[in-house]
């Protein structure tokens, strides 16, 4: 029996209905015949091996919960507000929403169940809850509108939706705008929040405690039978009229969530402060890794410098990530809203390069940052830079510019490398030769949902392609320059934003910077930045490109400048395809 008709005999059993331990009991037999026929194929080379239930079990994040709940029963798994369970009762409260989301919600194995909400218990326990019923968990941005919400439930056909109040009327538009289409709409579940009472002005058939208050503590989870089985459903932030839904498979979300709390170094029983949002690569993975550890999930609904603060002190936060945008929100907060840090808090930074300036005055705060890099198609963290105890001794700017880099990949990876998108051939290791930065391993995704046009392309030559161009330094240490669509060309020459930000978030009256290309009759195209001030700072147009051009090659230097709030997204991402149309609406200057 070849192994592809095996996994879908296996498969078929499972889908067709028949109880779970039956098929356990006929996988096993199939385990053993199949391990038994693969052996004697080989030329008796593996006589003695057996694959079989007791030393063979697809891999899944999920077994996460049940070791914590056995070691850790009593220890506070998660903190929101007054809110606090124990890993005991969130395992016990992932089983019951698991019931009564195969009972009462009647979700079929292999069907999707959608999110849209914030960093609040009910997201936390849907990581595990959703993929225990047999489902693919597909959590929204919290920020799309209701045309972007209604497009995306349409092409995923989720089966349920659960929203939280604060976002019921952006579902209901969303659901008005599917029906009219003549696509079913999915179920409603409302999340409520035991911390406010504004939440009971609305109704909805089904609401999350009642739904769970009546599930079955005593349902047995339905384990993948094929460990490259979707777990989860990632949308990117792409258009409406081609949204990419990224799939994670079970083995991939169980690897990846290892990978990140190593290099988070993250030990046993750590507290973690959810800044990122659960929605955007299943926050990195850690909802799966902190339960991995026995951690504290800390949630809260809303993130400023004063919450962030309040939480480290108050439950003694030991880890948390944060993208640029928020660490630069953090270092440029009133005197008024930090507080001393109870314990050095290691920080994950990633979602775009972090200017050096930022990574400085974040460890003068007292937080151990640690520079990741990915993308949604490579279950978020992808690379990371290791830190070496050589550099220790460096001056402070120096460790810092080390530190943006992306550095190498995590050990749930086989490879990252800067190779030439057309050749395929590695670009030098000379800290200057440009290229396309290509992930290899476990930890990429398994494809683009109902896209596989997108999902060959991707792969073209065995890489997965980013999209991010590149330099290897001689050490193999990546270093990201910018988005291949980012780059500036001007009169022949490359010119990579990155850089220019970096010395634009060096002036000491610059909050926020951006530089995006300029069409120009003549040059082709030229740097225009975005830059918003710090408060009761004033700076003109002429003082920033000086500035510029005092610390950049002159054709690098911005040619315009703009002053204005930066748009962003949910995840802190500056939304630079905004700026670029702005730039181009502005004309040519010569």
């Amino acid at each position: 029996m070849k192994p592809h008709k095996y996994f879908r005999l296996l498969n078929s059993i499972y889908t067709h209905g028949h109880k779970f331990h039956k098929s356990l009991n006929i996988a096993s037999n199939l385990s053993i015949l199949y391990s038994s026929l693969s052996g004697s194929q080989n030329g008796g080379s593996q006589s003695g091996l057996l694959r079989c239930p007791a030393n063979y079990s697809p891999l899944t994040p999920i077994t996460f919960l049940d070791r914590s709940a056995k070691v850790f029963p009593g220890r506070t798994s998660l903190i929101y507000g007054t809110t606090h369970f124990t890993w005991s009762q969130t395992r016990l409260r992932c089983l019951k929403l698991a019931s009564a989301i195969t009972s009462a919600l009647r979700v079929s194995p292999g069907q999707l169940i959608a999110t849209l909400a914030p960093n609040v218990p009910a997201m936390y326990e849907l990581h595990f809850a959703a993929p225990m019923a047999g489902a693919i968990l597909c959590t929204l941005n919290s920020r799309l509108d209701s045309s972007m919400v209604s497009t995306l439930l349409a092409h995923s056909q989720a089966k349920v939706l659960f929203v939280d109040f604060q976002l019921i009327n952006i579902a209901s538009e969303a659901i008005d705008l599917l029906s009219k289409t003549g696509v079913k709409p999915p179920l409603i579940v409302l999340i409520t929040d035991s911390n406010s009472n504004e939440h009971e002005n609305f109704q909805c058939e089904y609401e999350y405690e009642d739904l769970l208050n009546n599930g079955d503590d005593q349902f047995q989870p339905r384990m993948p039978l094929d460990e490259w089985d979707p777990i989860s459903v990632n949308y990117t932030s792409g258009t409406t009229s081609r949204p990419k839904g990224v799939v994670y498979s079970h083995r991939g979300a169980y690897l990846n969530a290892i990978s990140t709390f190593l290099l988070h170094e993250m030990g046993p029983m750590p507290t973690y402060l959810w800044t990122v949002p659960m929605f955007h690569c299943n926050g990195w993975c850690l909802p799966w890794g902190v339960a991995a550890q026995g951690g504290t999930n800390v949630c809260i609904r809303k993130i400023s410098p004063k919450v962030i603060f309040d939480n480290i002190v108050l439950h003694n936060v030991t880890h948390m990530g944060a993208a640029p945008t928020v660490m630069n929100m953090i270092v440029n907060a009133p005197v008024g809203e930090r507080r001393s840090l109870p314990n050095k808090v290691k920080l994950l930074t990633g979602g775009s390069p972090p200017p050096p300036q930022i990574l400085s005055k974040m460890e003068e705060l007292g937080f151990d940052v640690a520079h990741l890099y990915g993308l949604t198609e490579t279950y978020g963290p992808g690379t990371y830079c290791v830190w070496k105890p050589e550099w220790d001794s460096l001056p402070r700017d120096e460790k810092s510019r080390i530190k943006a880099r992306q550095g190498i990949q995590h050990l749930g990876l086989e490879d990252v490398d800067v190779r030439d998108p057309v050749t395929m051939e590695s670009v030098p290791a000379d800290g200057k030769t440009f290229g396309e930065i290509m992930f290899k391993g476990n930890t990429v995704m398994s494809g683009y949902l109902n896209d596989l046009k997108a999902t060959m392309e991707s792969f073209k030559g065995g890489w997965f392609h980013s999209g991010d161009l590149a330099v290897k330094h001689p050490d193999n240490y990546i270093e990201v320059k910018d988005r291949l669509k980012d780059v500036i060309i001007s009169g022949g020459e490359n010119i990579s934003t990155v850089e220019v930000e970096t010395v634009l978030y060096s002036h000491p009256a610059i909050l926020e910077a951006a530089v995006v290309a300029r069409p120009d009759k003549h040059w082709g195209e030229t740097p225009c930045a975005f830059v918003k001030l710090k408060d009761g700072y004033e700076l003109d147009e002429q003082e920033v490109m000086k500035f510029c051009r005092d610390h950049l090659p002159h054709y690098m230097a911005p040619r315009s400048v703009v002053f204005e709030e930066i748009p962003k997204t949910a995840t802190g991402k500056i939304q630079k395809f905004i700026l670029r149309e702005k730039a181009k609406n502005m004309g040519s200057l010569s």
